[in-house]
């Protein structure tokens, strides 16, 4: 091992044995979209897997997965979670410049708040798909559901992909599949890593709720339920050993000294209790419409 190579992995392990959730003051909240504190608590970077990453917050998951050749990101948090997250990148040895790729899974605010921020101090091409860049265009801006009530700093995307399409950097291949519903943009990403010596399957996979959505005669949206089937049939079909999702409970993770699935879900059994409670929602507004 080189002697650079000794001294991070020594910052690293002092880094990591001393540094705990509760060292961390509460990030500030944001007047204009005030969220859980648990989305605001900051965490040290917790290894998920060999190449994989948990640097966001106690809530809310951002993923940093490093390579040979670079790091890529996948959600940002919070708009006022830039700064922790390259503090938490420079402790795994990261530097602002080493991060190549900046994707994510919706593009509301509290997962892409810090894109904008974090592709201007690193340089990073922002990856993503043509329904998801309009909106990041706009700042959030005119959003179906939520109209102007989580606006963020607008961004240009980088790169435009297509369903299937695959990312790949430093021998990491990432492939999307587009899972639209909870926004018309919403992804999930697949790829291969090592648990443990173990060759594994992960899915990083979007929210799948429709939270206060109009289900029924949404003109804005008029096949949002056919579309939230369609993806819950894809997501059950996903190469899917181990689960991670944007809000760390939905999967059953826990983000605190260490991440812990302490209750595992498959990505079936996420697709399924989707399934349900869309059903549940779709029976009430029926209910309120007759």
């Amino acid at each position: 091992m080189a002697l650079t190579d000794k001294i991070a992995a020594l910052v690293l392990g002092i880094f990591s044995s001393i540094t705990t959730a509760e060292d961390f003051s509460v990030l500030p909240q944001l007047e204009t979209y005030k969220v859980p504190e648990s989305w605001r608590q900051p965490v040290a970077p917790l290894k998920i897997a060999d190449k994989t990453w948990q640097i966001g917050t106690k809530g809310i998951t951002s993923l940093l997965l490093k390579t040979k050749e670079g790091a890529i990101l996948i959600d940002g948090g919070m708009e006022q979670s830039a700064e922790h997250l390259l503090e938490n990148m420079r402790g795994l040895g990261v530097a602002p410049a080493d991060l190549k790729l900046i994707l994510h899974s919706h593009a509301h605010a509290d997962h892409i708040g810090a894109l904008a921020e974090l592709k201007r101090v690193t340089g990073a091409q922002i990856v993503t798909n043509a329904e998801s860049a309009v909106l990041m265009a706009r700042g959030g801006a005119n959003d179906i559901h939520f109209a102007d009530k989580i606006l963020y700093p607008s961004l240009k995307a980088d790169r435009i992909l297509l369903n299937g399409e695959q990312v790949v950097l430093g021998g990491l291949r990432l492939r999307v599949h587009f899972i639209p519903g909870h926004t018309p943009g919403s992804m999930a990403w697949t790829w291969e890593d090592s648990v443990e010596g173990k060759v594994t399957d992960i899915a990083y996979v979007d929210s799948l709720t429709a939270p206060g959505y109009q289900l029924i005669d949404n003109l804005r949206y008029p096949n949002i339920v056919e579309d939230f089937r369609a993806s819950y049939a894809r997501v059950r079909d996903l190469p899917c050993d181990l689960l991670l999702t944007p809000h760390a409970t939905a999967s059953g993770w826990e983000f605190k000294d260490t991440a812990a699935q302490k209750t595992p879900v498959s990505c079936r059994q996420y697709a399924e209790n989707a399934e349900e409670k869309l059903n549940q929602q779709l029976a009430a507004e029926k209910i309120t419409v007759n």
